[in-house]
């Protein structure tokens, strides 16, 4: 397997260099920004709306075994089956087990960005069961054979001309750059995949343990065909979706549509309850819910990273963030980007191996200031450098680490230290230095100052 880093800094150099892309971007965004502005106005405090939205996930995170066997119990009175797992190979496994059971030829998918996390679209192309995206943004990007670029704008980096050029090869239309026509376009291709389909899938939400509810929020519709019309519905979860009541949603679906896409309300907001009974006209004859550990319980059980497990997938965080801006969802080079996606990556796949992401961050804050729900992100990627310093240092941390301790706790050495580094700064600037050279590539190190704070201190500068 290629080493991740690697591929993020190749992927990322690449991007960053790409000035027309990344303003392309940032004008996206722009239109975001002032919108989501607008609705935040219309909240009466916007900041009090947000302490009861983090207040609604940390109780149903902190009380998540209680309120899983609640929502387990209410689900399946409801007619639905629930399937445990305890990691992705499991998950895989049991919906390849449901789609052969339902003797599936087809299978139409709205989208679901824990079944990214999982790979399920590979596994069941490996299988021999043909799947389509029917979320517009992610059908582009099947099409394309690109992961999405972000979890609630999949094809935010592509514009309408290649759109339209990937339909024309796949579809066999005509050229167009109105985004009207090439909707429609997309619109007729995939209503007849929902009524051919023997299995729709979707994610979820929010799960809602008082009534045993699943809730999906979309602005196409396209969930609603996806769950209604095959005959096995399958939604795939992780725990951590899990709420408390139906009054916590009358917070958290504001929340979650303004911050994540400057809308007071997206356009459809569905409770599924189970499969149609008897005097019902359509919906599912089956309903399973498979529920995914895949190492959340490690982050539950860790009291410093469990409000990780708070995020609605709204993707504030992504909207905000320098980095993400500049470098684009791919280069991340797994499902879930930006900052939430650089704080739970390690914990989902490794520290070892996904650290490098907690690095990518400018520790600004803008993504802790834009979560709806308050996770503390930039805090979180400071303690995973921490935690991968202690757990797996590399030579240089060990070396550096252990020669700054020893200098710093020096006061004489650490001023000696200072004033050989003000002598030496110049030449610095000009040899190829480790770990320096790499940043002063598009960065001018300031001068030096010809005295230090310490000598001025000691002179009287900074005192009375």
């Amino acid at each position: 397997m290629s080493d991740p880093k690697s591929i993020f800094l190749k992927d990322a150099a690449v991007t960053s260099a790409d000035a027309p892309q990344r303003a392309f971007i940032r004008k996206a965004l722009g239109g975001y920004y002032v919108n989501r502005d607008l609705q935040k106005a219309r909240y009466r405090d916007w900041e009090r709306a947000r302490d009861a939205a983090a207040m609604a996930k940390w109780s149903a995170v902190n009380d998540l075994a209680a309120n899983l066997e609640k929502f387990t119990a209410n689900f399946e009175r409801n007619g639905g089956k629930v399937h445990w797992a305890r990691d992705a190979a499991e998950a895989r496994e049991i919906i390849l087990r449901l789609v052969r059971q339902a003797g599936a030829k087809s299978i139409v998918k709205s989208k679901c960005m824990t079944s990214e996390e999982i790979h399920l679209n590979d596994a069941l192309e490996a299988e021999g069961f043909g799947v389509v995206e029917s979320d517009l943004g992610e059908f582009i990007q099947q099409l394309r054979k690109e992961p999405p670029y972000h979890f609630v704008f999949p094809c935010m980096h592509v514009k309408r001309e290649a759109i339209s050029e990937l339909f024309t090869q796949h579809l066999g239309t005509p050229p167009t750059d109105s985004p009207e026509e090439l909707t429609m376009i997309a619109r007729r291709h995939l209503r007849q995949m929902y009524v051919d389909a023997d299995v729709g899938i979707t994610g979820a939400n929010f799960l809602v343990a008082e009534t045993g509810q699943i809730s999906i929020t979309e602005n196409e519709g396209n969930a609603r065909l996806t769950a209604a019309l095959p005959r096995v519905h399958i939604a795939l979860s992780g725990i951590e979706k899990v709420v408390a009541s139906l009054d916590d949603l009358s917070v958290l679906l504001p929340m979650l549509a303004t911050a994540g896409a400057g809308q007071p309300m997206t356009c459809y907001n569905t409770f599924y309850s189970g499969p149609k009974r008897r005097d019902e006209p359509d919906g599912p004859e089956e309903f399973h819910l498979v529920l995914l550990d895949n190492s959340r319980t490690r982050i539950l059980a860790d009291p410093e990273q469990r409000d990780s497990l708070h995020c609605i997938r709204c993707g504030a965080c992504l909207n905000v963030c320098p980095i993400f801006k500049n470098i684009g969802g791919l280069a991340y080079g797994t499902t879930y980007q930006g900052p939430i996606g650089s704080v739970i990556t390690p914990h989902l796949r490794g520290l070892k191996q996904w650290n490098h992401l907690s690095g990518a961050s400018s520790l600004c804050g803008a993504c802790t200031d834009a979560c709806p729900v308050r996770i503390d992100l930039h805090h979180h990627l400071l303690h995973n450098r921490r935690n991968a310093a202690k757990e797996n240092p590399t030579w240089f941390d060990r070396i550096f680490h252990r020669s700054f301790l020893f200098v710093t706790s020096r006061p004489a050495l650490f001023s000696l230290g200072g004033k050989a580094f003000r002598a030496f700064l110049p030449l610095l600037k000009k040899l190829p230095v480790p770990y320096m050279s790499a940043w002063l590539k598009t960065r001018d190190l300031p001068e030096a100052p010809a005295v230090s704070f310490r000598d001025q201190w000691k002179k009287g500068a900074g005192r009375g």
